[in-house]
């Protein structure tokens, strides 16, 4: 837990950014998990996952915009995105995944007002392109908006996705308001560093309670996406699916680009549909740093990379 929160809160210090970004592999090293900085990485790295057998979910890489110009400019390039892929033949196995933060939640005053008029337009692209929009969550004091948002959203693009975390203690109730018919559910454990109040502190907590709104989900009416990289986990939703009767299709397993390609395939080849989480944009630094405090065990990798000179 220590390193954890120190290496996210390196994700805000600017100092170890510009370091992090100036070293001369680091480039190289942000690959394995990042699809590149343009649309065209983007489209490519889609084409290559699909081609595999695998469907997509494209996030661009922002979040805590507190500039409405940038949130405008964020939400045009997912139009952009959505109709570089419907150009493409893509959109049949590739959806976009939206930080609300990244289009104006954060915006002070009435910017949950501007991240729903946002979200909603890249929602309309979505639709006409064939495919849909999932509402990544972020720390604990943005959920109950970004819940609110997903609602008012709904009303008229009933495919858009909810995320819900593991790690906070009130997600086993969201989940159980969630598991209805239609309703495409993201579960994750949670990469922000929140307070003991309202999240579990020790991993085995967490892991628990991932079981428990599991067990929610795959009851429910809902279509599960089960968002891990836990051998343990996906051995338990593998088991829960065939408890309660489901069919393979009516659920998916989600996992983070450039995490256990070897697993993507060995499921995809199982008959199961697996979705990977491809982000892609400059804005690449705060994503590293949440994927190195959720395994800390990555930070090993990258620091012999950033030292290496091969």
């Amino acid at each position: 837990m220590m390193l954890r929160s120190a290496i996210l809160a390196a994700s805000r210090n600017d100092r170890i950014k510009r370091l992090v970004a100036n070293a001369p592999v680091s480039r190289h090293v942000v690959a394995r998990y990042v699809a590149g900085e343009t649309t065209d990485d983007a489209v490519r790295v889609t084409q290559v996952l699909v081609d595999r057998g695998l469907t997509v979910s494209l996030d661009h890489l922002g979040e805590d915009t507190t500039d409405l110009a940038h949130a405008e400019t964020i939400t045009k390039a997912y139009l952009t995105l959505l109709d570089r892929l419907a150009g493409a033949g893509l959109t049949a196995g590739a959806e976009v995944s939206v930080k609300l933060s990244a289009v104006g939640q954060a915006l002070p005053g009435d910017g949950e007002r501007v991240a729903l008029e946002h979200a909603r337009e890249i929602c309309e692209a979505a639709d006409r392109a064939g495919t849909a929009v999932t509402l990544d969550m972020e720390d604990h004091t943005t959920t109950d908006s970004t819940l609110s948002i997903l609602t008012e959203l709904r009303r008229d693009f009933p495919r858009t996705g909810a995320v819900v975390q593991s790690y906070l203690r009130r997600t086993e109730g969201d989940c159980r308001d969630l598991a209805h018919a239609g309703s495409r559910v993201r579960l994750c454990k949670g990469a922000y560093d929140e307070p003991e109040s309202v999240a579990y502190q020790d991993a085995l907590d967490v892991d628990k309670s991932y079981v428990r709104c599991l067990n929610v989900l795959m009851a429910g009416d809902g279509y599960p996406m089960v968002a891990t990289h836990d051998p343990r986990l996906i051995a338990i939703a593998d088991e829960r699916a065939r408890w309660y009767g489901r069919e393979r299709g009516t659920y998916e397993y989600q996992m983070l680009y450039g995490l256990r390609p070897a697993e993507q395939d060995r499921l995809v080849a199982a008959g199961e549909t697996v979705r990977v989480y491809v982000p892609y944009g400059v804005e690449w630094y705060g994503y590293l740093m949440r994927r190195l405090a959720e395994r800390p065990a990555n930070v090993t990798f990258f620091l012999r990379s950033l030292v290496s000179t091969k």
